[in-house]
Parts: C-alpha cells; structure tokens; sequence
C-alpha cells in the first residue's frame, strides 16, 4: 500500500481529477462492479490468502488475521473493503500472460541440443555484457558448465526468455521449473514489432504463434531475427515451488491461473484485490488480486492476467487485448483516506 500512500501524499492522487499527472480516484459501492455477486468469491480468497500476510502494515495485519478464521468469502472482502476506480486519463488495456512448458533434458543429446543458461559471473561484473548474437556465436559460454537443462526448440526457449520464467518437462515425466537469474544488460528489442516495420504482417496480425511459424519457415532470416532482440536472459532452478503450482510472482509467491494480477504498482499495490471487468469477444468479471509486475504494465488501468500454463493457456493469453475497467478493492480507512471532507467533487 505504500505506492498509493505516497502519490497520496504527494498530491499525484486527486479525487476529482484526472491528467496525466493527477489520476482520478473514484469512490464505488459493490452494487457498481458489474457481475460481482455472481463470482466464485471463495476463489478470489484463496488466492487473496496466498500473499496477505506478506503485508506488514497495521491494518492489513488486521484484516489478515480475519482472513484466517474462515469467514465468508463475500462477506468478508465486502466488510473490510471499498471499491475505488483509479483512471490516469489512457485507456483501459487487458493482456493475458503464461507460463511456458518446454521439453527438454539434463544432458544434451541430438534432439536436445539448445541450452538454459545459468548466469556467468561475466555478465554480473560488466553490464551490459555480450549481445544475444555474440553469446550465442562467440561460444563465450562454453566449458562453465553453465548448462541448466537442454530443450529442442530454440523459438520456444526466445519466448521463455521473454516470458522469464517456464517448465522444463524431462524425458522420465518429470518437471524442472526455471526463473529468471539476470539478463546481459541489453535493452529489450521487439521482434514482432520488426516484422511489422518490415511490412512481413500488419501491425494487427503479430502474434507469438505467427512470429514463431514465420522463424521456423524462414531459418536463416528467422535467426537473424532473434538477434534482432539484443537482450538475453539466464536462469536458476526453482526448486521450491512444486511443478502442480504456478510459478512465483514479484511477491515471490505462487500465482493463481485466471485470479492472478500484474499491475503497474506505482497505481496498483501489491497484494490488494482487484475487481476485473474486462471486456472483448471473451469477457471476464472477476475478483483478481494484484500479485505480479510486468515491464510493459504501466499505468492505472493496465494489467496482465496470468492464464496457466502450457500451451492451451499461451494461445488464450495470444488472443487476449481487450478494453474495460479495473477497480482497486482498498482497505476501508485507505479508501475513506482518498476522501477527506473538504475534497472538492
């Protein structure tokens, strides 16, 4: 909570007002959150338990400690909470992100032959270090044993560097999930944004799917396009997450499919429930709760829903870029706090 306590502070937060510099803050009731008695509220509060107690000032200790003698679910986010609409004058956008699942091995072998690599010690010292092109053509990396695992795929192990963070699943069933270590301090580069410049798709039409059918139809060009994106991203083992749960968020905590947030917390604190009315040819009214950061999520009506994992769930994360709204459930003090009796609207 202590984003929105210092834009309150510093005056950024203004009921009543709305430019980009002073973000509207609108006051609801529940009646206002379209489709809220029909949610799975016992749903939201499991996730919502997952990360409360990790946040340690006095009045979420307080409605924390509620949270742990099962109350009802509705009842409870409706006694301890107010809604409140943040608007920073841009449009409301919806994305969906995923964690992938990869095949893979933990020797090398003539199918799995790309590695994850740990983090060089290198790459630490001197930043930024070498370019994705020259890591991956130097052999700069060789004789470390740097290797965390091999997979067979060099497109799917570019988008899990993008995505940071996936599942390894091992010849013998088994799983190995892998986070994000460090990176070689190159800026992040589009690829999907430099097919469009080049006119090989419509801005529209870039999507993962495509951009990894165009690389793998095109070997050499599809090469060179991945080193368009300078950036490159090492791993580590997560070994205390087990495979059947969702990967850490920025809590470091498992998030939830379909109940997980990524917000921009500069808007939205961390761990705080957020009603989601996002619209679109798949519409979603549903309690989320703010428990992951993404570096393009910026802004006051921007967040990523983490779908799942796998592929099923990467292709509805694709499809999802959808307008509508999302409103802050804050603590009832923090809530009335934006109100003072002398604000003006």
């Amino acid at each position: 909570m202590r984003a929105l306590r210092a834009a309150i502070l510093s005056g950024a937060v203004v009921a009543g007002s709305a430019t980009a510099q002073e973000p509207r803050v609108t006051l609801l009731g529940f009646e206002d959150l379209d489709g809220w008695a029909e949610d799975d509220h016992l749903a939201a509060f499991t996730t919502f338990r997952e990360t409360c107690l990790d946040l340690t000032d006095p009045d979420w200790q307080a409605i924390c400690a509620a949270a742990t003698a099962e109350p009802d679910p509705r009842l409870f986010f409706e006694t301890f909470f107010r809604p409140v609409l943040v608007e920073d004058g841009a449009e409301a956008l919806f994305t969906g992100y995923f964690e992938p699942e990869l095949d893979g091995a933990l020797r090398p072998s003539d199918r799995f032959r790309y590695p994850l690599y740990r983090m060089p010690d290198a790459a630490r010292q001197a930043q930024p270090w070498l370019t994705r092109a020259e890591i991956e053509s130097s052999g700069a990396m060789a004789g470390q044993g740097l290797e965390l695992v091999w997979v067979d795929d060099p497109v799917e192990l570019f988008f899990l560097q993008v995505q940071g963070s996936g599942r390894v699943r091992l010849p013998d069933g088994g799983f190995l999930r892998v986070g994000y270590a460090g990176a070689n301090g190159h800026p992040y580069r589009s690829i999907g944004k430099e097919l469009a410049r080049r006119g090989v798709f419509a801005a529209h039409q870039v999507s993962a799917q495509r951009i990894k059918a165009w690389v793998r139809d095109n070997p050499d060009a599809g090469q060179a396009l991945l080193h368009h994106n300078p950036s490159y991203v090492f791993f580590r083992e997560i070994n205390q997450v087990p495979p059947d749960r969702g990967p850490l968020g920025a809590m470091n905590r498992s998030v939830t499919a379909m109940r997980t947030l990524a917000v921009d917390p500069a808007y939205t604190p961390l761990g705080v429930p957020v009603w989601l009315e996002k619209d679109g040819q798949e519409p979603l009214r549903r309690l989320m709760i703010a428990q992951d950061t993404g570096s393009a999520i910026k802004g006051a009506q921007r967040a990523d829903v983490f779908v799942g994992t796998g592929d099923f769930a990467g292709r509805t994360a694709g499809r999802m870029r959808d307008p509508g709204r999302m409103i802050l459930l804050l603590p009832n003090e923090r809530a009335f706090a934006l109100f003072p009796p002398d604000a003006e609207g």
